[in-house]
């Protein structure tokens, strides 16, 4: 089976109604980036910043996989798939994907601000002050927030690099370091490409644009992909 290396952004968890900051002005639910998604954010008010995690917890909470999210699964059955993901939600997992990696991290993960070794699930959609790792230091998100190293980078260049067929789905291709995972395919290998939006400067022998939303753009790609096992 041919490896197929798919990267997922915040357009393909939109179509299950998950709020993305970049097509709201900037701002993730009236917030600014600045105010919730930092180190700087989490040192001056890190009770915001549980409370505006916690509200998105709550809202992946009632959200559900869509049929991009179910189409990457029945691609299993023909590819080797690794799924390699920007957004924080579970959708794929609770969808079916088999072999996903976080770039960003986990919502329903919270992590020590003492030891960031020590990860633990969040049972339900609160993380509240007080709430405390065994070393007695609050717990955060176990996000990668704005400014802060990307520790799943090396792995996913690493998968990208040795795949034989890369689709992007539901990402408009601007967020570094994520964006230059398709700079590190082999030159060789086709890349598709599914967003209504084409990205800029993005071009290479073999590549194909899907513009379309992530539902359609992955219906249309199903099809195309019974000529490429």
């Amino acid at each position: 089976m041919k490896k197929l290396v798919v990267l997922t952004g915040a357009g393909i968890s939109a179509e299950s109604g998950l709020a993305t900051f970049r097509d709201a002005g900037g701002l993730w639910e009236g917030h600014r980036i600045e105010d919730v998604a930092t180190p700087e954010a989490w040192n001056k008010d890190p009770a915001r910043v549980l409370e505006f995690y916690n509200q998105r917890r709550k809202a992946a909470l009632g959200a559900k996989p869509n049929v991009a999210h179910e189409i990457l699964v029945e691609l299993e059955k023909r590819f080797q798939i690794t799924v390699i993901t920007q957004n924080v939600d579970d959708l794929h997992e609770r969808a079916g994907s088999s072999n996903i990696i976080h770039l960003h991290g986990k919502l329903f993960e919270s992590r020590s601000t003492l030891d960031p070794t020590l990860v633990y699930p969040i049972s339900g959609w609160e993380l509240k002050l007080g709430d405390c790792c065994e070393r007695g230091s609050q717990l955060r998100p176990n996000i990668v927030w704005f400014g802060e190293m990307v520790p799943m980078m090396d792995v996913a260049a690493e998968v990208v690099a040795a795949c034989d067929i890369l689709l992007v789905v539901g990402t408009s291709l601007v967020v570094y370091p994520a964006a230059g995972l398709v700079d590190v395919v082999a030159p060789e290998v086709p890349v598709f490409i599914v967003d209504p939006r084409i990205p800029e400067g993005r071009t290479r022998p073999g590549i194909q644009f899907i513009a379309e939303k992530a539902s359609v753009g992955m219906k249309r790609f199903q099809e195309l992909s019974r000529g490429l096992c």
